[in-house]
């Protein structure tokens, strides 16, 4: 097992290395120039100068591209624009609602997803299959933002169950942050249940095919035990390089949701980063969701061991 990671650490070091290359080549493409923003509406030249020269932007760009990584290989990624304050203090306060949001998103995704697939490759072909297929397309097709309006329209202004909008984080209120969370958590976690069901589905099917699985049903053994402990553990590889990939894209995707919800989130916070060139905060926010996906990556090669011994070479 520790050769396995030591392998997928040693190949995430280039990946990571080109990662931080496109970062910081692509916000140099980006039009505009943070600098005017900076320098106000009255754009002294000495200024705009002074702070070409403080940023090192008159550089070279590779001299500026090893000057950016030698800072962030420390921890540092740079000054926002716009707020003055570090990028490594802006993400630290934004990343954990926007994990905690991803979490909850998932959990509802693997409860409902999988439990349905399940359940559907079971009863393939009968009316419950037909039925979770047609809500897990309901799921795919239904935009996050429409869905995220109408739940809001029913459990906050009709019922009044819950908020409509903003963060109470744990430290203050473990019931409030646990309410501001639930309706982006539903509204996430419906779309990747459907993609989950019908994965998990598929793989089923596949295994459920198998010889072993039919050696088994021969012995006498229950019809749960056969398919929770044998055929489900081998349906799991697919379905846990979705998650690790689904989780990734939750933590630098749930922007709409985050916007609907006026959750002070990654999402929330690259849109407002783009949108006032602070390029400092978009590189950040870039780097850490690339490190994020590298590191749910080797969890998943580490889960593949754990559930299929076989597949440690």
């Amino acid at each position: 097992m520790l050769e396995l990671i030591c392998k997928r650490v040693l190949l995430a070091i280039p990946t990571l290395f080109l990662v931080s290359i496109m970062v910081f080549s692509l916000q140099k493409l980006l039009p505009g120039d943070p600098i005017l923003a900076m320098a106000g509406e009255e754009r002294d030249p000495a200024v705009i100068a002074q702070l070409r020269e403080h940023y090192h932007l008159n550089d070279p760009l590779p001299s500026q591209y090893f000057y950016w990584l030698g800072n962030a290989l420390k921890g540092d990624l740079g000054t926002s624009i716009r707020t003055q304050e570090p990028v490594t203090a802006l993400i630290s306060s934004k990343l954990p609602v926007t994990l905690e949001l991803s979490l909850l998103a998932m959990l509802v995704a693997l409860l409902v997803g999988i439990s349905m697939g399940i359940v559907a490759a079971v009863r393939k072909n009968s009316w419950v299959d037909h039925a979770t297929n047609f809500v897990a397309l309901s799921g795919i097709s239904v935009p996050h933002f429409w869905l995220g309006i109408l739940l809001i329209l029913l459990f906050s202004v009709h019922l009044q169950w819950l908020p409509a909008s903003g963060y109470v984080s744990l430290s203050e209120s473990v019931s409030q942050n646990v309410k501001t969370l639930l309706l982006p958590a539903l509204v996430l976690g419906t779309g990747l249940a459907a993609s989950l069901m019908r994965h998990t589905r598929a793989s089923m099917i596949a295994v459920l095919k198998a010889d072993y699985i039919r050696t088994a049903r021969a012995k006498g053994l229950l019809p749960k035990k056969v398919i929770l402990k044998h055929a489900f553990r081998n349906a799991l590889v697919p379905v846990i390089t979705l998650t690790t990939l689904l989780f990734g894209e939750l933590l630098g995707g749930a922007v709409l949701t985050e916007q609907v919800f006026t959750l002070p989130g990654f999402g929330k916070m690259i849109v407002d980063a783009v949108f006032n060139r602070d390029y400092a905060v978009v590189q950040g926010v870039v780097l850490v969701v690339a490190i994020g996906f590298l590191l749910l990556n080797l969890l998943a090669d580490v889960l593949y061991v754990l559930i299929n011994p076989k597949m440690r070479g």
